[in-house]
């Protein structure tokens, strides 16, 4: 990471000669410092020097200062040179509109009181994950300030915090808050990236999702409404995680398109390009950023730094993170040296890192290839929990049988051990069912198929790979059988959630049946739609509640949150010790893993302590739309079984001893703690 570290200090930086502003171009042949000095722009050239770093200073960049770049330099494939375009410095804290509708950097007051407010530094088994949009979490919250409702201060509101920490939340992960803009396509069909995943700044937060005061107020009070919200969550000791999109950038399409900065800078070294200077598209957006050229790389890891360090922020989801991980020849290598700064770099220890592991180039499927100190987002959980629970279900519902048997469930249940490295132990892995990309919650088990028409896209848009039920009608329903079965199915994959081994993350609205009326790609749609329900009929408070229920025997049972795999024959400290039994009580024999027709397994899991007291739970899990007697396991050293939740809402199975038959009305999941 030499040639990485070698470029230091850019953006604008204050010294003793005054501020001083430094852009990295390679292809600029002149650079322009151009100031909103009224009545007139002053115009300031930039000197280049070591490492093709141009550099001005002029004591006039000072907090609420308009600024911006003209670049000039040859034609060439992927740049976009005219010293007549305003650019953005790509370091900006901030930004600001103009009349003509364009954007300028605007330098920020970036002084803030933290008030001896430190970091909550969730330990990774503890960490529960709440997936939310600032603007849709609180945009119809009755409980929020109506001027503060879909703003960050809507989201730091008591009563908003009040909420998260009653449900368990532990962390909220955020959609892109960098400062964003709608793509071409969208503007020209009317509609907005709701999303956010078009990043025109790394660095500055979106303005609109601030207060209208704040916005009124201008980059500065933007900025320190942020930093209030942070700060006030960990006041709560939630953490804040960051969704960020460093595989491209609002520049999007090829050579041709937007030009707000990197292009017009140097667009030949800052995007993907082949030999023959043709754009390479991982992303499926034109324009996907080479992380193999040192100054790329280095924009990543000082904005990294930056948010984790003057904004406080705990951790960050990346997008289509396997496009941060590939080399000059575009290929893929988990020991990318970018890969490895960001969980090595001192700057940012004990921050968390996600990757969607993903992107839509050639061997762009990566779950389980990050190195260690990577989180990853874990479909195989998702895949396979959908199945069982739904797909699985349906099949046998058509065809007596359904067409997979427990062995893959369990792996899933136990930390998905087939996937993630022993060393890296199942929190590498970050379990979810929904997220914002997809069907909600409720609308899994609500449709067959997407419904994405609204998006003006033809229902073209949007996966077919559902792996959902609708219960036998699709859409809404007011047949109180379809009604309590799809309940059902929603509380048993939310208990296989909060129960498997790994990091869970929750997707804002689903604790409470949020629904999307089936559009399982809602980017573009800013509205009702999107935005979560807080309306309290009696099964949404249910609801609530069971995930509250569920979080809470997460937190109060190690057994269920191991940081390590377990080895045969060793005792491993924080690992489990597992034992599978069938419904008949005696072990699951080899043969039964892939029998399609075994639909029943008890899951004993005990925990090695390292931190905790010694705990074991049993989970027993009854996939199949029937009822069932279960002989409760007799193992040596357990002397009965204490009720602690149930899918059934009808109550907790009776049986508290080794041997006791208990009935299970399926499909269910029943938790034991072992006593």
């Amino acid at each position: 990471m030499s040639d990485i570290d070698s470029l230091r200090d850019l953006g604008l930086t204050r010294g003793p000669d005054g501020p001083t502003l430094r852009v990295w171009s390679s292809s600029a042949t002149s650079i322009d410092l151009v100031v909103d000095d009224a009545p007139h722009d002053r115009v300031v050239p930039l000197t280049r020097g070591d490492g093709d770093v141009w550099s001005a200073t002029d004591g006039a960049l000072t907090p609420g200062r308009r600024y911006w770049l003209r670049a000039d330099g040859p034609p060439g494939r992927g740049n976009a040179f005219d010293p007549s375009r305003e650019l953005l410095d790509p370091y900006a804290r901030g930004l600001g509109r103009t009349g003509r509708g364009t954007w300028q950097s605007a330098v920020v007051d970036e002084s803030f009181d933290w008030g001896g407010v430190a970091k909550p530094r969730t330990p990774l088994d503890r960490v529960v994950v709440y997936e939310a949009h600032v603007r849709g979490l609180t945009r119809l919250a009755p409980f929020v300030p109506e001027e503060l409702r879909g703003s960050y201060a809507g989201l730091a509101a008591e009563s908003t915090i009040a909420y998260l920490k009653g449900l368990g939340v532990t962390a909220v992960q955020l959609l892109p808050i960098h400062q964003h803009v709608d793509e071409e396509r969208l503007v020209a069909q009317g509609i907005e990236n709701y999303w956010g995943y078009n990043t025109l700044s790394y660095f500055a937060p979106h303005t609109a999702y601030a207060s209208r005061d704040a916005q009124l107020a201008g980059a500065s009070a933007v900025l320190r409404e942020f930093k209030g919200m942070v700060r006030l969550l960990h006041e709560a000791g939630i953490e804040v995680y960051l969704d960020v999109v460093y595989n491209h950038t609002a520049e999007e399409g090829e050579v041709g398109g937007p030009v707000t900065s990197l292009r017009g800078l140097d667009g030949s070294r800052y995007y993907r390009h082949d030999a023959a200077g043709d754009p390479v598209d991982v992303t499926g957006c034109g324009n996907s950023i080479d992380t193999s050229t040192p100054a790329a790389a280095r924009l990543v890891l000082d904005s990294l730094r930056y948010w984790a360090d003057e904004v406080q922020i705990d951790g960050f989801r990346f997008d289509l993170a396997a496009t941060l991980g590939r080399g000059a020849d575009h290929v893929f290598d988990p020991e990318h040296p970018l890969l490895t700064a960001i969980v090595t770099d001192p700057a940012l220890e004990g921050v968390k890192m996600i990757a969607e592991p993903w992107d839509v180039g050639l061997g762009g499927w990566q779950t389980g290839a990050f190195p260690p100190g990577w989180i990853e987002w874990n479909d195989r959980f998702r895949n396979r929990s959908r199945e069982f629970w739904l797909t699985d279900v349906a099949a046998a519902r058509a065809d007596g049988l359904p067409p997979s048997g427990l062995g893959s469930f369990a792996s899933k249940l136990s930390g998905s051990s087939n996937i993630f490295a022993r060393e890296r132990g199942p929190v590498a892995g970050l379990n979810f069912i929904t997220a914002h990309d997809g069907f909600t919650l409720l609308d899994l088990v609500s449709y067959d198929a997407k419904h994405n028409l609204s998006n003006g896209e033809g229902n073209r848009d949007g996966t077919d790979d559902n792996r959902s039920f609708n219960h036998g009608i699709e859409g809404e329903s007011v047949n109180p059988w379809i009604s309590d079965a799809r309940r059902r199915s929603m509380r048993n994959l939310l208990a296989t959630l909060f129960v498997s081994a790994g990091v869970p993350m929750l997707t804002a609205g689903d604790e409470r049946g949020r629904t999307q009326h089936g559009n399982n790609n809602a980017y573009c749609t800013d509205s009702e739609l999107t935005w979560v329900d807080w309306s309290d009929e009696p099964w949404h408070v249910a609801l609530r509640d069971d995930v509250a229920a569920l979080t809470r025997l997460r937190a109060e049972n190690p057994a269920l949150r191991p940081i390590r795999f377990g080895v045969d024959g060793a005792c491993t400290l924080s690992a489990n010790e597992m034992a599978w039994y069938s419904a008949s009580g005696v072990e699951m024999h080899p043969d039964e893993w892939n029998d399609v027709a075994v639909r029943t397994v008890q899951h004993l899991v005990t925990s090695t302590p390292e931190h905790e007291e010694p705990n074991s739970v049993l989970v027993v899990v009854h996939g199949a739309e029937t009822t069932i007697t279960a002989t409760l396991p007799s193992p040596d050293g357990v002397a009965g079984y204490e009720a602690l939740w149930s899918s059934d809402d009808r109550g907790l199975p009776a049986g508290s001893a080794p041997g006791d038959d208990i009935v299970v009305s399926g499909p269910t999941v029943v938790v034991y703690r072992i006593v």
